[in-house]
């Protein structure tokens, strides 16, 4: 088995010589490289992305895991959606979680490159604390998910996180129940278009009693129908389908034609 130090001289040989950093004399000196990745592990990162892409995992994984070692954070993210997936690793949620416990440990400014792997590993972090992950140390923590998850609603505006702090705010899961902060929250969701967020919110509305919010708790069912995953289609439909049968028929060809709108302009 190669050692770390033996794996990065190699490593970054090709990628300094893939990408120009190098010529073909130096990439020779094996030691220079290795001296050289220690201040460059984003170069490294780069070889394994490649080498992702042409379908050579088992590679990409080295690459990445010198980079992590090395500070990088999309590595350290990377192999954390790998994990959590079993994308050329075997699946295991507890190497996933420490992964992404390692990513939000950098300061990262909002509008920075690194921004989106802080957001999306924030969520990740608080999905898995609200619910634990069995058969590790991990254990649930509905109020300290909120919080990751309001981190990454509030200072990085994620469409993801937002939806989760409306439906624990609704649920009072983690906390208090608030139904007009959930509504909030759902709201910005919606309007990045996140169709649960879209469907959670309009039957919210649809229950209003509201004639107005009726029609538009209507339109937002039927526009998040139209625009959900596969894997929330089931409960959006059941959802929009038992509003839609207890609407009056002049409320459905508005809530129609409303969620066309919706679908053309996006949620105003």
């Amino acid at each position: 088995m190669r050692t770390s130090e033996q794996f990065a001289g190699s490593l970054l040989v090709a990628a300094l010589v893939l990408f120009g950093a190098v010529g073909p004399a130096a990439a020779l000196d094996e030691k220079a490289v290795v001296k050289e990745s220690e201040r460059s592990p984003w170069d490294v990162f780069r070889f394994g992305f490649s080498a992702y892409k042409k379908g050579k995992k088992e590679e990409a994984v080295e690459a990445y895991r010198y980079a992590a070692e090395n500070g990088q954070v999309g590595a350290r993210w990377k192999l954390a959606r790998m994990y959590a997936e079993g994308d050329g690793v075997p699946r295991n949620h507890y190497e996933a979680f420490k992964f992404f416990s390692a990513v939000i440990q950098h300061e990262v400014h909002p509008g920075s490159r690194d921004e989106t792997y802080i957001s999306d590993a924030l969520v990740a972090i608080g999905r898995y604390l609200k619910n634990g992950i069995p058969d590790t140390p991990v254990e649930a923590n509905p109020a300290a998910a909120q919080e990751y998850f309001m981190r990454a609603a509030a200072a990085y505006r994620n469409r993801e996180a937002q939806y989760e702090v409306g439906q624990m705010l609704l649920s009072g899961e983690g906390g208090t129940r608030n139904v007009q902060q959930a509504a909030r929250w759902l709201q910005l969701a919606a309007e990045k278009g996140h169709a649960g967020a879209q469907a959670t919110l309009g039957n919210l509305l649809f229950q209003s009693g509201n004639s107005e919010q009726i029609v538009r708790g209507l339109a937002l069912l039927t526009s998040a129908l139209e625009n959900a995953a596969p894997a929330d289609v089931p409960w959006i439909r059941d959802m929009q389908e038992r509003a839609f049968a207890l609407a009056g028929e002049a409320d459905r060809r508005t809530a129609i034609a409303l969620a066309d709108d919706i679908r053309e302009n996006g949620l105003k």
